[in-house]
């Protein structure tokens, strides 16, 4: 059987409308956004780093144009529509997928549980009857006067910290609200008002789960993608790949350039296709347009544009990134200076379906201005791009400034400086 090949344009396409960046507006307005936005893509990766805003929230108003940072505490403290799980990363995902999460909390050899093998279960149990007894907690109210040394610049000097993450990682605690990067930790079955306690997915239904997730949320998949950083259940989706192309509601393709195995969805194929061959291309073929995914609109300054988080799902998949943009991004924030070339924090660029530059920003708060540190062309500048891109910064100072507001709060200025 021939295998049909899509252009790597077509395909940069299909990943840009399966992660709602090719459009605005995509899971609509208001608060709700922020709902439908974690239940598409499944997860939203949190992270520690400061140097602009954190990161979820970021990645939430790429896909949100009026994103306001309480819709997000309001879908987790008051709805509970969204909670924090461990994917590949820490991150917010749907309450209505928990059920595919809570297998990995009750084996204790599943990241990052396996790593407080040592913690004292009568100390657990002790935490947690203060919880049930007194209410949620965050590390602010567990006063202590022993300290330990830090193993990590994440860690925390106080052992009752490592109880807290246990706990939390077990599925016995969920963070019930969050003050920046300062958790709350409540009984999961409080928080959640269980019983009954959902009731643990099959490996092989996780599996399932995390294929629905990856082509709904990439258009197109392949066995790493599906499985981004998680071992756990490598084995189990790669059989169910197997097993959904033989009854043939998967169909193989690749990708113009190389020979590794793609998988999308049959009638997502027929589409892409159909698409492909009106662009003057051919069904199994490349299409015959040289250096297609190079001629791609020269000056087509009316797409949208993204100064993306370097934690966002389109750049976190750095190989992935690399071979479908052909822009291998790199996260310097822990090299030393003289060795970045992009930045400490650089966000990509996106215009449209291309990574035009990478720009490193810092939000200096108490000056009300977000710097420019560093800006990195990868494609040829024009005067025209550069207006868009400018003007893309102007919309990311007002979000950066806003606080709870939305970011197109007339209170703010816009005053980027270099």
């Amino acid at each position: 059987m021939t295998i049909p090949v899509l252009s790597r344009a077509r395909v940069r396409r299909l990943w840009l409308a399966a992660q709602g960046l090719d459009r605005e507006h995509p899971f609509g307005d208001g608060p709700q956004a922020t709902r439908r936005a974690v239940e598409h893509l499944g997860y939203v990766q949190i992270d520690t780093i400061h140097v602009i805003e954190r990161c979820h929230h970021h990645i939430l108003y790429s896909r949100i144009p009026d994103y306001c940072r309480a819709d997000l505490v309001r879908a987790q403290r008051d709805e509970r529509s969204v909670f924090e799980a461990w994917t590949h990363a820490l991150a917010y995902v749907p309450t209505c997928d928990l059920r595919f999460h809570l297998p990995r909390m009750r084996n204790p050899e599943a990241m990052p549980r396996r790593y407080y093998a040592d913690v004292d279960q009568a100390e657990v149990r002790r935490l947690l009857a203060r919880i049930r007894r007194d209410g949620p907690v965050s590390i602010r109210d567990l006063d202590e006067d022993v300290r330990v040394e830090k193993t990590h610049p994440w860690a925390s000097r106080k052992p009752s910290k490592r109880l807290l993450q246990y706990a939390f990682f077990a599925g016995d605690l969920t963070v019930s609200a969050r003050d920046g990067m300062v958790k709350t930790y409540e009984l999961a079955a409080r928080h959640f008002g269980w019983p009954p306690r959902p009731r643990p997915a099959s490996d092989r239904q996780v599996a399932a789960y995390m294929l629905e997730r990856a082509l709904r949320s990439q258009g197109i998949v392949n066995l790493d993608s599906v499985c981004y950083l998680d071992n756990l259940y490598k084995t189990a989706v790669r059989a169910l790949l197997e097993a959904e192309a033989r009854a043939g509601r998967l169909r193989p393709v690749r990708v113009e350039g190389g020979d590794e195995c793609w998988w999308m969805t049959a009638a997502g194929l027929e589409q892409a296709l159909d698409s492909e061959a009106g662009r003057g291309g051919a069904r199994g073929g490349v299409s015959n347009r040289a250096r297609d995914d190079d001629a791609i609109a020269d000056g087509d300054l009316s797409q949208p544009v993204h100064l993306l988080s370097p934690f966002d799902p389109l750049v976190i998949q750095r190989r992935r990134l690399a071979r479908l943009f052909g822009y291998e991004h790199v996260f310097e924030a822990y090299l030393p200076p003289a060795r970045r070339r992009f930045g400490y924090f650089a966000l990509p660029v996106l215009v449209g379906d291309r990574v035009v530059a990478a720009i490193d920003l810092k939000t200096l708060r108490t000056e009300g201005r977000v710097e420019i540190r560093q800006w990195t062309w990868i494609e040829a500048e024009t005067a025209a791009l550069r207006r868009r891109v400018e003007a893309a910064l102007g919309h990311f100072e007002l979000f950066q400034l806003a606080g709870g507001q939305q970011a197109d709060s007339p209170r703010l200025r816009t005053g980027i400086s270099t």
